[in-house]
């Protein structure tokens, strides 16, 4: 990272402390040096790059204050996250506490055991000033507790040293905001891919936790994914890059960055030097890695290539886009496609993980009444407020996005004859609007650009393909596509299985639904979520027996079933139906698969 500074722009200031560990309290000190004459305007964030709903981040300041050359300044609240101080002539200093309870990739976390914290959580905006160079003071905690903690980020060094307490820098509030920062006693290790240092960080308890593993596959997604973005260099597009992990009992999840990302794990889901050696990797570690390799190809997709709308980002507000079908989407195609060609799992493994992601499509009819398009658009109030209707209202642009990859990957293979693939796509969209992003203070790409850049790159005219799959609700036509390539992909449903069509979640012992999906047996009998079902046919039931329960009936069967609506006690009579819930499967076929390899994107090259 550079440490240009905008010497048109004074520099801003912060020192931030964990002052509280108990309290989960950060307490942070900003200071202006030329504050705007006519009373400078601060600002939070209310939502952070990456996670498309408004967080409210502002709520966690605890209590706030200014002053200047000893005297106090009058701080006037203009709305929720926003801030002006009254004039002064000298320097501004605002000192402020933010609570820090979200264990979470997207806020702040502090207690005894670390400290976590996204700049859109705890660096007020200062309004005019954004541009120019911004230092952070990271001071070492008081508390005993943390005598021992180190420091990682990926902001540059400014006076202090890797992984240390003290001062950093970044060349604008944008970068400043960019860069997680990572407190507490980690474990680390280091590997270089095509040359570039990469830092793998876990916080948190993991016994016998096998970092030589850990680099090694991550060693082999990083360089795969480098090489793939720049197959002539194998240049990276940052100097050095940090996975920082937080390890708990249970959690998923992870946020890019520009040189960085934040994940949460399992931690049964990390390798262990205590576990036996298998051949195949086992499904948690393969869904961390498959993690991993997600948040790594935002590096290049989202992070520097951009839809319009993002560029620059407005975080007061929501950013729309229509392309997250194609942001989010498309890595979540390449994330596991990435595992393949780095030669961490082989075709009959990917096609496994494929299987899921077609038949978590299919399983909700909202894929009929939304777009991936709109689905992208309305991903603040919908994707991310998601309801117990959800099933039957919205389409994931994550897992509909990567199908809608996966299409188009196969059509424009199979129509040049191997001549291009999506591959192609993705390197020019790189070339004209990532590569030089930050440098040059690029554009974002529009929905029109990204059409016809298809088109150009393919020499194939696929707006159709866009009006039926994009824009349109159409099922894409997988079966179809991936026969040529020597894929089979078969739906082996179970509906000979008596279903009531419900997600049952868990209440305790109870079955509490947490949707119905619509037009199924209990839609139609008239249960409803949030039902907490007692009985069926006199027959107590729990979340643990009810498929017992059920099978005990033949499909088209009529039972009675007993449920708590609130504290009311109904009784619905039911007529059950056969299981909808898609069993996809995709095999190789009896030629296995060598018919149409060269043009298969998973196959061995």
């Amino acid at each position: 990272m550079k440490k240009a500074q905008n010497k048109k722009s004074p520099a801003i200031a912060y020192s931030i402390v964990a002052k509280d560990l108990p309290g989960h309290l950060f307490q942070v000190t900003l200071a202006v040096s030329a504050p705007a004459p006519d009373g400078q305007v601060l600002a939070l964030p209310a939502w952070i790059p990456g996670s498309y709903m408004i967080r409210e981040f502002a709520r966690n300041i605890i209590q706030i204050r200014a002053e200047s050359n000893g005297k106090d300044v009058p701080l006037t609240k203009l709305d929720k996250h926003t801030w002006q101080a009254a004039p002064v002539a000298g320097p501004l200093l605002v000192h402020y506490e933010v609570y820090a309870w979200d264990l979470s990739v997207r806020a702040a976390h502090l207690d005894q055991t670390h400290g976590f914290f996204n700049g859109t959580s705890v660096f007020l905006r200062v309004v005019g000033q954004e541009q120019g160079a911004h230092t952070v003071d990271i001071q070492r905690p008081s508390d005993p507790a943390a005598a021992s903690w180190r420091v990682a980020t990926a902001l540059p060094e400014l006076k202090a040293k890797r992984y240390g307490f003290g001062s950093y820098v970044a060349a604008n509030y944008d970068e400043l905001i960019d860069h997680p920062v990572e407190m507490g006693d980690f474990a680390l290790a280091t590997f270089k891919a095509h040359g570039v240092p990469h830092d793998i960080v876990v916080t948190g308890r993991v016994p016998n936790l096998d970092l030589a593993r850990l680099c090694r596959d991550l060693k082999s997604i990083c360089e795969t994914q480098i090489a793939f973005f720049e197959p002539k260099t194998k240049r990276a597009p940052m100097e050095r890059y940090l996975f920082l992990t937080m390890a708990v009992g249970d959690g998923y999840g992870g946020l890019e960055h520009r040189a960085s990302t934040a994940l949460i794990c399992a931690r049964a889901d990390l390798p262990s030097t205590a576990a036996p050696k298998t051949k195949e990797l086992p499904d948690g570690y393969l869904q961390f890695l498959g993690l991993c390799s997600h948040e790594y190809f935002h590096t290049w997709n989202v992070k520097r290539i951009k839809p319009a709308a993002f560029a620059p980002y407005d975080l007061q507000v929501e950013n729309h886009s229509p392309l997250l079908w194609l942001f989010e989407g498309f890595t979540s195609y390449y994330d596991d496609l990435m595992l393949v060609r780095a030669g961490l799992i082989g075709e009959p493994a990917y096609f496994k993980l494929l299987g899921k992601t077609v038949a978590s499509v299919l399983r909700g009819s909202g894929r009929n009444k939304q777009s991936v398009a709109e689905s992208s658009f309305d991903a603040w109030t919908k994707y991310y407020r998601q309801d117990e209707n959800a099933p039957n209202a919205i389409v994931s642009y994550y897992t509909k996005g990567s199908l809608v990859a996966l299409a188009l990957d196969l059509t424009i293979r199979a129509k040049t004859a191997g001549a291009r693939t999506l591959d192609d796509v993705m390197l020019a969209l790189w070339q004209r609007y990532g590569h030089d992003f930050y440098p040059d203070g690029g554009r974002g790409v529009t929905p029109a650009e990204v059409e016809a850049l298809f088109d150009e790159i393919s020499g194939l005219r696929l707006k159709s393909f866009f009006d039926k799959y994009v824009r349109g609700t159409a099922d894409l036509p997988l079966a179809k596509l991936l026969a040529p390539v020597g894929v089979k992909l078969a739906d082996e449903r179970k509906s000979a299985k008596p279903s009531l069509d419900v997600n049952p979640g868990r209440d305790g012992n109870d079955c509490k639904l947490s949707a119905v999906h619509e037009g199924g047996a209990a839609h139609q009998a008239g249960l409803s979520a949030g039902d907490v079902l007692v009985a069926v046919d006199g027959l107590r039931a729990t979340h643990a027996n009810l498929d017992n329960l059920l099978a005990r009936y033949a499909v088209g069967a009529t039972v009675e079933v007993h449920a708590f609506r609130r504290d009311e006690l109904m009784a619905f009579q039911v007529t059950l139906h056969g299981d909808r819930a898609p069993g996809i499967t995709l095999t190789l076929d009896a030629a296995g698969g060598k018919r149409g390899a060269a043009l298969r994107p998973s196959a061995a090259r």
